[in-house]
Parts: C-alpha cells; sequence; structure tokens
C-alpha cells in the first residue's frame, strides 16, 4: 500500500531539485561546423547551409542550427588535391576551412544564441587576426569575448602538410558570460584560414560543457534529502 506521508515528503524533496534546476542556467548544447558537403573546390560561401538553406552555390543538407554567414564568408578544401595553399584541417574527412578575400572579416549569426563557450581552428602564417563574440545579431549589441590570435607555424616544409604554407592549424577557445548571437573572424584578406568551429565549448572540436559547480552542488543537495527521507521512513518501521 502507498504509505501518503513518505509520498509527500520524496515529492518535496523532488519538486526542491527540480526548482533548483530550474533557475541554474540552462547547459549550452554543443555544436561543431566543419564546413563538410559544401563545395570548397569551388570556394562556395556557407550562406544559410547551417540554417536550413543552401551554401551560396547550391549545396544542401547541412543541420538546420539558425546560423547563416556574411557574403564575405567562403570555404576551401586542402592539399593534396585541394584548392587552397592549406592541409591538415581539422574536423575530419570532407572537412573545408573558411576565409575572407573581401570585406573586413567573416560574420557568422545564431539566431537562437549560444552559451559558455566558443573555439575554433585557426592558420594564419603571415598576419595576426582577432576574433570577437557578441550578444547581438552582426557583431552588434555588447562584447562579450576577444581572442587575438598571433601568427602560427608555415608548414612548407612539413612533408604532413603536403606542401602547403597554411598547415598545421592551431586551436583557440574562450568562455564567457551571457548569450552570444554573433562572431565576428577579422585578419588580413586571404591570410586566416578558420576551421572547426564549436559553439558551446572552449575546445575545438565539441567538448561538452561541464555543468558549473554551484548547479551540481544544488542537485546533490536535492538527492540528500531524498535519502535522508528514506533513511527515516526504514527506521520508523
Amino acid at each position: 500500500m502507498l504509505n501518503l506521508s513518505l509520498f509527500r515528503t520524496t515529492l518535496g524533496a523532488t519538486a526542491l531539485v527540480a526548482a533548483s534546476l530550474a533557475t541554474a542556467p540552462a547547459f549550452a548544447a554543443v555544436e561543431v561546423l566543419n564546413f563538410a558537403g559544401l563545395n570548397g573546390a569551388s570556394e562556395e560561401g556557407p550562406a544559410n547551409y547551417y540554417n536550413g538553406g543552401s551554401g551560396s552555390l547550391g549545396s544542401t543538407g547541412g543541420p538546420n542550427y539558425g546560423i547563416s554567414f556574411g557574403s564575405d564568408t567562403i570555404t576551401c578544401n586542402g592539399q593534396p588535391g585541394g584548392s587552397c595553399n592549406t592541409a591538415e584541417i581539422p574536423g575530419g574527412p570532407g572537412a573545408n576551412i573558411v576565409f575572407f578575400l573581401t570585406g573586413t572579416g567573416d560574420i557568422m549569426d545564431v539566431v537562437g544564441g549560444f552559451t559558455t563557450g566558443f573555439s575554433f581552428d585557426y592558420s594564419a602564417v603571415n598576419s595576426p587576426g582577432s576574433v570577437t563574440v557578441w550578444s547581438g545579431l552582426d557583431g552588434t549589441g555588447t562584447l562579450l569575448a576577444t581572442l587575438d590570435l598571433s601568427t602560427t607555424p608555415n608548414g612548407a616544409g612539413d612533408p604532413n602538410c603536403s606542401g602547403a604554407s597554411f598547415c598545421p592549424f592551431s586551436a583557440a577557445g574562450v568562455t564567457f558570460a551571457g548569450t552570444a548571437e554573433s562572431v565576428n573572424f577579422t585578419g588580413t584578406q586571404n591570410q586566416i584560414a578558420f576551421a572547426d568551429i564549436t559553439l558551446g565549448s572552449s575546445s575545438a572540436g565539441g567538448t561538452p560543457a561541464v555543468p558549473e559547480p554551484q548547479n551540481v552542488a544544488l542537485m546533490l543537495a536535492g538527492l540528500g534529502l531524498l535519502g535522508v527521507s528514506a533513511r527515516r521512513r526504514l527506521n520508523r518501521k
């Protein structure tokens, strides 16, 4: 027979756990963009490929993350046999880099926003660059984070780079408070490449975000109440 006293006590402790978690910030979902599926050989722009639409040359099939890129952003594939002076692109088979030949940089808009962290791999052989994370679309609103990017090694003499200069890639990442809706990738035109862009993690490639310690403590405290209630009932028996 169901003991109503025990049930009410347990239900109350469960509600406390739920209330604690409800007031805690949501854990960030990790999304990784490797630009596979776009025509890097023809320097196709990602455009709305990750926004339920297509790339600038008509490629479709990308996951709908609500992410779009500015018209200055284009993709490119690597050596051997690629169309760009790059190789060892992070992100797995078919992955492409993104870079820009016109304008001041690559703008990425995320309509739904993202939290916790942001990261990527990059190669900048001759000139440094920077990346800024913003609370509004199109690089507007509050500046949430800035990453200054130093130059990276030139892999022209590295056998693993197949004679490509923009290789190997270096990792960069940052955590921030608040919700970001856009990122501006800047540097010198045709002199910086980005790959494996990752939202929701400060580690490129998609290491999941870790719950904040205070949220874990709240959850454990609530579970502890459940255990105490059960032990008291057993002691009464």
